[in-house]
């Protein structure tokens, strides 16, 4: 889809454009190589001064499957469903390996920051928007378009927090299409 769907709001932005790292319409993907990755990371502002040694293909792997377990998470936010099993591990293994801590901070109360450095911590600060996104409630209007070919994700900003496609235009149209020629074939003799 490609950028269609509004901007979520702060630094939940970031998650974001991170799961649409991957354009699964497209078929292009933004972390191809370590490098890549490095330099997604600290055009985030997510990677922090040296990253040790240089990152190879496991934290890219590691990278990936975050972002992957994420989109899967976004998927559960339309319902309301718990987080999936293997989502769940992926994420608990990054904060893990983030050593995510809470710190209580003056105005905010208690937020996970990671200490770990390189793409673990990066991770780990991905992580960190996510709980504090959950913190304050924005959490659960991020989801991915339920239109499988899409799937990219979107701030959902309807009133009824039941927005389900990136783009009413694109993938919303495209489904309603879909269910229409599904109807008239079906009264067709």
């Amino acid at each position: 889809m490609s950028g269609a769907s509004t901007p979520a709001p702060g630094r939940l932005e970031t998650v974001r454009r991170f799961v649409n790292t991957l354009d699964v319409e497209a078929g292009s993907d933004a972390l191809t190589s370590p490098g890549a990755l490095v330099a997604w990371l600290g055009a985030a502002d997510l990677l922090s001064g040296d990253t040790g040694t240089a990152p190879g293909r496991d934290e890219l792997a590691r990278a990936v499957a975050v972002r992957e377990a994420l989109r899967q998470t976004l998927a559960a936010n339309h319902g309301g469903d718990p987080i999936p099993a293997a989502a769940l591990a992926v994420l608990n293994d990054a904060a893990g390996r983030a050593r995510l801590t809470a710190t209580l901070t003056a105005r905010d109360g208690w937020r996970p920051r990671p200490a770990a450095g390189g793409v673990d911590g990066a991770l780990g600060g991905l992580l960190a928007l996510v709980g504090d996104a959950m913190a304050d409630g924005t959490w659960a209007r991020l989801k991915v378009c339920v239109n499988d070919t899409c799937q990219w994700a979107f701030y959902d900003e309807s009133r009824a927090r039941s927005g389900k496609w990136c783009s009413m235009q694109v993938c919303g149209n495209r489904a309603k299409q879909r269910a229409w020629r599904g109807r008239r074939a079906e009264s067709t003799p």
